[in-house]
């Protein structure tokens, strides 16, 4: 499997799937399937996929620094 590599904001696709968001947040696949189940974090069911809108991670990500 081709590991992704984002060097800026504007290379994430406009939909990310959940592999691709943890390469982008720099976590595991596994945490990253974990983040995207839990509450309040902006995933969208389509299917059997998960997909993050860009702009809603970038979002989230903003409202989250400094939280636990």
């Amino acid at each position: 499997m081709k590991k992704e590599t984002f060097k800026s904001y504007e290379d994430l696709p406009l939909m990310l799937s959940v592999p691709e968001m943890a390469a982008a947040l720099g976590i595991s696949r596994a945490g990253a399937y974990e983040l995207a189940r839990s509450e309040g974090f902006p995933a969208l069911r389509i299917g059997n996929r998960i997909v993050i809108p860009k702009d809603s991670l970038q979002k989230w990500v903003n409202q989250n620094i400094g939280t636990n």
